[in-house]
């Protein structure tokens, strides 16, 4: 991130990534939007129905029954969670998380956008009955945030875009250890080590060379009900599930398009007028199939296959379910409640004061450089965009307070604090892109 270059926006990978987060962050708004009208509609208690109605699955003797809810905030976000690991794994691999250099300006930007919100946050609530729900105001919407800034364009750098993605990237890793260590209930120490072992097997088998997405996937879901039953929020294993799937490939770019010319050479030499009934052609695109299938590692197949799934049915899924929030003459008296306002002043002004301080004192400390084109003021308007927390915020706040009424407050303060982020975000990167390009204007 700290030096990347606009040129790689171009790479066919992140570009189909931003216009996903882009097109999903619409989407996302678009069903706030319906559960807000929903929730404060004549039909509000058909809402409240739908979400804890009781879902059973069973088998024989054996039974998981749950509510919609949860099976969409415990199951489907297991989902989401398991797409967020393949692209952390991903970014450690090969992306910009791939080395010290590149990595330390968004983890320095991270760090600092969780730990001053989260410390705001404590200053409002400490000893009082919110004082667990410190985790909210350190996530960030990776959709949302990457949806906003992909809708302005030129107007910013290009690195611009990289950079906060990587920030979400760790940002979510961050979440995800926060869940796992510090909103977890009693451990059920049998089915984690059942889990474990699950997880052990699932890494030996990509030692092994499997690469049947379906063997990963049945692993996935047993590892998924002993987590659920450990106590360890289930969602966790999505993400150490991600982190087995295999990421190399089978053959290499040399032996690829060896091969591949001379298929299609073999194809071209049997050429038939009707090719759905000449069986060595078919036989022909089967074996491109496979060679297409070798040279592209598991990790990015899943991946590319899952992004639509979640972005566009399982993260709008969430928001329908759980951004409903009765809006009445209260609604700002609760959001002004010591957790609502924490989360507001964590998100609105400890995620741009997080970001803008950490990344400079990286720059000071010589640890990263600033990517080129972006100037303070452009990290700055990267953090509003940070303090777009609503998803994970909403997921935290879920299991910070439960059925508890703070929950209402946590949501209200949610989505006051991201609007205002949002719009702010926008306000500083587009005052900055004026000014930049006034500058050469005058000169």
């Amino acid at each position: 991130m700290s030096t990347a270059s606009p040129s790689r926006l171009g790479h066919l990978p992140f570009a189909r990534f931003l216009r996903t987060e882009a097109a999903s962050g619409v989407l996302l708004l678009l069903a706030t939007m319906a559960a807000l009208i929903w929730a404060n509609s004549p039909w509000s208690g058909a809402y409240e129905a739908a979400a804890h109605l009781d879902v059973a699955i069973r088998l024989g003797p054996w039974e998981l029954n749950k509510t919609l809810l949860h099976w969409i905030n415990d199951g489907l976000m297991a989902i989401f969670f398991f797409l967020v690991g393949l692209e952390i794994k991903r970014e450690m691999l090969t992306g910009e998380l791939a080395s010290p250099r590149l990595a330390a300006l968004p983890i320095a930007a991270a760090i600092g956008g969780m730990a001053v919100p989260a410390a705001i946050y404590a200053l409002f609530n400490q000893g009082g009955p919110g004082a667990g729900g410190w985790g909210v105001p350190m996530a960030t919407d990776i959709a949302f945030s990457l949806g906003i800034l992909a809708m302005l364009g030129k107007r910013v750098p290009a690195a611009l875009k990289v950079f906060l993605a990587a920030l979400a990237i760790v940002d979510d890793l961050g979440a995800v250890l926060v869940i796992a260590i510090f909103y977890t209930d009693a451990i059920s120490w049998s089915s984690l080590a059942g889990g474990g072992a699950l997880l052990a097997l699932s890494l030996g088998l990509n030692r092994l060379g499997v690469r049947r997405p379906l063997v990963y996937a049945l692993i996935g879901v047993a590892i998924w009900l002993l987590f659920l039953r450990s106590g360890v929020h289930a969602t966790v294993a999505g993400v150490l599930m991600a982190f087995t799937i295999p990421s190399k490939r089978r053959i290499d770019t040399i032996s690829f398009i060896a091969d591949a010319r001379r298929i299609v050479d073999e194809f071209e030499r049997v050429d038939d007028p009707l090719p759905l009934t000449n069986a060595e052609q078919c036989d022909l695109v089967g074996e491109l199939e496979t060679r297409c299938e070798e040279v592209q590692p598991p990790l990015q197949r899943i991946e590319h296959s899952l992004h639509p799934w979640v972005a566009f049915g399982i993260m709008p899924l969430f928001a329908l379910a759980n951004a409903g929030l009765v809006v009445s003459g209260d609604f700002f008296a609760v959001a002004g409640n010591p957790v609502g306002l924490g989360i507001i002043l964590g998100l609105v002004v400890g995620k741009p004061l997080g970001v803008l301080l950490a990344t400079l004192l990286a720059v000071r400390l010589g640890l990263a450089s600033l990517p080129r084109g972006v100037g303070v003021a452009h990290l700055a308007g990267v953090g509003c965009l940070a303090g777009v927390g609503f998803t994970m915020a909403l997921f935290i706040a879920g299991l910070a307070f439960g059925e508890s009424p703070l929950l209402d407050s946590a949501k209200a303060g949610t989505l006051i604090a991201s609007t205002i982020s949002g719009v702010l975000g926008v306000v500083v990167l587009v005052v900055t892109g004026r000014r930049a390009r006034a500058k050469p204007a005058a000169a």
